[in-house]
């Protein structure tokens, strides 16, 4: 049965059906600007998730059973419920980074190691599927530094879109040289092809299902990896005085839903430096 109502939401936390969840994350990383920034690899609860710990180029799945992430309650789909973001609360103690967009999102698959100075193409092998949104619909592509760059090369990316179609070849998009592991190589408001999060999808395309190959334009310095994402919400954390909540009830046109065994993580695009800083919150999830 969907969340159709507020009546259908109201008897779920009745029932006991909901969940309250806390996080914590502490920067240690020089932040800059308008430049987007992956905190899952942050010390803190959950633990960090580093994105190159594995082969090579070779896809891995990602869940919150197995990297021990943000638990938003058990497994409901075999009792026949769907799970619901209700609500998200953050707060950060300190303006420096504010105002400061943070968007949440499912964490599926990733592809570790990818190199910056390696102008052949290099070949994902995927022996790992997308665990969740196995269609690819709505998932995106994001590249996350994982050691220091020159910046100002460009790449593209062959990938498999969510149809099933192989061969889609992505955006070209440039990289910055913003060194801090954990940036988001493609992103930085000063530049061309580079102002947003995600890697732009060949036209018509509405999702990623995996990743065939990445083609470097031209050689640097330095790794990154790329990741699969499913965006469920943003918001933006605007001052220190209290709290940002929202009640995706009340306040937004539907409450995402969370799949079972989702890892969530945040995407944050800070107004400053976040070294040194922790940004708290908690997630209510409901199931009906």
């Amino acid at each position: 049965m969907a969340a159709s109502s507020i009546m259908n939401v109201v008897q779920s936390q009745l029932a006991g059906r909901t969940r309250f969840s806390e996080f914590v994350k502490n920067v240690n990383q020089v932040t800059t600007q308008g430049i987007w920034y992956d905190i899952t690899g942050s010390s803190g609860n959950p633990k960090a998730k580093q994105w190159f710990d594995a082969a090579p180029l070779t896809a891995q799945a990602i869940s919150q059973v197995a990297e021990s992430g943000v638990f938003v309650g058990g497994p409901v789909a075999s009792q026949g419920f769907s799970k619901y973001l209700r609500q998200l609360s953050v707060a950060c103690t300190i303006a420096t980074p504010l105002p400061m967009t943070m968007m949440l999102m499912d964490y599926l698959l990733y592809y570790p190691s990818v190199e910056d100075g390696e102008t052949s193409l290099q070949v994902m092998t995927n022996t790992a599927t997308l665990p969740r949104y196995t269609t690819g619909e709505g998932v995106q592509m994001v590249a996350v530094t994982i050691s220091a760059r020159t910046g100002g090369q460009s790449f593209f990316v062959n990938y498999t879109n969510q149809n099933g179609t192989a061969g889609r070849v992505s955006q070209t998009v440039i990289q910055n040289a913003i060194s801090s592991p954990g940036t988001v190589t493609t992103s930085s408001v000063a530049t061309s092809s580079s102002g947003n999060p995600f890697i732009g999808l060949q036209d018509q395309d509405t999702g990623v299902r995996s990743i065939e190959s990445i083609q470097m334009l031209g050689a640097d310095t330095g790794f990154f990896a790329l990741i699969l994402v499913r965006p469920l919400a943003t918001i933006m954390v605007r001052g220190i005085d209290a709290p940002y909540q929202k009640d995706f009830l009340l306040f937004a046109n539907e409450m995402p839903v969370i799949i079972d065994d989702a890892y969530l993580g945040w995407l944050v695009q800070p107004n400053g430096s976040l070294s040194g800083l922790a940004i708290r919150g908690g997630i209510t999830t409901i199931w009906n």
